[in-house]
């Protein structure tokens, strides 16, 4: 499934789903080994003290930690050259439609990534403001600050994907100070992991992995960095929650921690109390682009495999069934008739994919992969990109309300950029309703003639009924559905008539269902959206 890379600021800070999140870490966090015995410490001579005195409580330390891991952080610079021309590439994955809302935000983004002021560059500018500002066309170059860890003693560094994206030159400076050229052996967008090498006449200090899947929420952690350029700062906190899904791509399952983070922490170490790298920070959650106790790092349950490939050949390699899919919402469990919300609904199957292969289609839901049950939607694609290419595993689908059990044969996952859909034609005229047309459910609805194909640029290869009119006062305004949407079934049946989703909808009734599950396209995209039978606004 493809993932959108997050755009980075200057100082490698990204910005997270909601216009707060700022994917800022861009340095490394150490954290001092927390010595086991170092929970509390007594009071002086309490053999002595009197029975009803109080005990003196001491914080944990993580001066060991501190002291054994500070020389594995490094500091990473990258510099970017000039942008040709105003407005500037997305991020890798982000390719914005011209004229989308969102256009306007990631200019601004960029502009503070490059070095500019955060509301500096002048609409349709180029990032890093105007008049030869950092980044901007006849500028001097933009440059990225972010943190990274050792993990060979040969010179192999861990950092983000983000902080050294684009990068003309990239530069690591160890703890002594020693500034060395590094090479980008290979990165990863959708995690958002790199991995450099520079070299060096001796051996360097390295970290060690830990197992992120043993740390337990309430557990110290500890952050080693470059926050703002300040190298080598140590911080410390609890593990908050796990598995964060922070919207930033299909294998999100990010460690939330308080320890303080900051933009330049980007691609630092996050350590247990033992000193074992356990998490690589990466994001935070901030009104005010500061920490305020709300930080996310990769896994190392999740890096570790990844660095490897990067290591052995420069790229990764996943496991690729060949659908989308989407959540199951109560409304959708609903009109399926399913007990609960677990699983992963197939909006559409990939011509010649390992899942059209085996036979899977659309409107089953895949409710476990290789026996793992699936709580989630987003579960499916890490279990899937995790998984060998090539192997067979099983999978269970519910199918008309009826399980059952389907053998894949997993490919490997293309290596293309993600395509944005775009939306249907809003400003499409409202006029020429045929005879035929039937209003449902808030819905006016037509059958598919040359005519309507055209107006709405509707391809040859969808079939279904067109939405020519939708009242804005209705539920179906409210879920979404627009005019030049195309209904293609409706309780899982095909439907070619405003007469076959009448009778659709008589059938559900009928049946007692509250919703009845339809499946739209809109430019071409699938999805399925559930509407209350009763017209009544959730």
């Amino acid at each position: 499934m493809p993932h959108a890379s997050v755009p980075r600021s200057s100082q490698s800070s990204s910005p997270l789903p909601a216009a707060a999140l700022y994917a800022l870490l861009a340095g490394s966090l150490l954290f001092p080994a927390l010595p086991a015995a170092a929970q509390e410490a007594p009071a002086a001579n309490t053999a002595n003290a009197a029975p009803n005195a109080s005990r003196t409580y001491a914080p944990p330390s993580f001066r060991d930690l501190a002291r054994t891991q500070v020389d594995t952080v490094v500091n990473i610079s990258s510099t970017q050259a000039p942008q040709a021309s105003g407005g500037g590439r997305m991020p890798e994955g982000m390719d914005v439609p011209p004229g989308s809302p969102l256009e306007e935000f990631f200019r601004e983004f960029r502009n503070r990534q490059r070095g500019g002021q955060p509301n500096g560059a002048p609409e349709g500018g180029p990032p890093g403001g105007p008049n030869g500002a950092p980044g901007g066309p006849g500028g001097p170059p933009g440059m990225a600050l972010g943190s990274g860890f050792i993990i060979d003693p040969s010179g192999l560094i861990v950092t983000n994907s983000h902080v050294v994206a684009d990068a003309a030159e990239i530069s690591v400076t160890l703890h002594d100070g020693t500034r060395l050229p590094a090479k980008l052996v290979g990165s990863d967008a959708p995690t958002d992991l790199a991995l450099l090498k520079v070299e060096t006449d001796k051996p360097l200090t390295a970290a060690h992995w830990g197992d992120s899947e043993s740390v337990e929420v309430g557990d110290w952690v500890v952050a080693i960095g470059n926050p703002f350029g300040l190298g080598g700062s140590v911080t410390a906190g609890i593990l908050s929650a796990r598995a964060r899904d922070i919207q930033q791509g299909p294998y999100d399952e990010y460690l939330q921690t308080d320890a303080a983070i900051n933009r330049g922490n980007s691609g630092g170490p996050l350590y247990d109390a033992s000193g074992a790298v356990i998490g690589i920070n990466t994001a935070i959650y901030s009104p005010t682009g500061g920490s305020v106790g709300i930080g996310f790092a990769i896994p190392s349950s999740l890096a570790q495999p990844i660095i490897e490939q990067l290591k052995d050949g420069g790229k990764v390699r996943r496991g690729w069934l060949g659908v989308q899919v989407q959540r199951v919402t109560p409304d959708i469990a609903e009109s399926l008739g399913m007990d609960g919300t677990g699983g992963a609904l197939v909006t559409s199957v990939s011509p010649d994919s390992p899942a059209a292969a085996a036979g899977l289609r659309q409107g089953d839901v895949i409710t476990a992969f290789n026996g793992k049950a699936l709580e989630q939607m987003r579960e499916l694609p890490r279990l899937v990109a995790s998984t060998g290419i090539g192997r067979e595993v099983p999978l269970t689908v519910l199918r008309g309300g009826k399980q059952e059990s389907v053998q894949v044969t997993l490919g490997e996952l293309p290596n293309e950029p993600q395509q944005l859909a775009m939306s249907g034609s809003s400003g499409a005229p409202r006029s020429a309703q045929p005879e035929e047309s039937k209003t449902a459910l808030g819905l006016k609805l037509a059958p598919l003639t040359p005519g309507l194909r055209a107006t709405f640029s509707i391809g040859d290869d969808v079939d279904g009924v067109v939405v020519t009119e939708v009242d804005g006062n209705s539920v179906a305004s409210q879920r979404g559905l627009d005019l030049g949407d195309v209904i293609v079934e409706a309780g899982q049946e095909p439907v070619a008539t405003p007469a076959d989703l009448e009778s659709r909808i008589a059938k559900a009734r009928e049946e007692g269902r509250k919703t009845l599950l339809m499946l739209v396209s809109r430019g071409g995209d699938l999805r399925y959206v559930p509407l209350p039978l009763d017209g009544k606004k959730g």
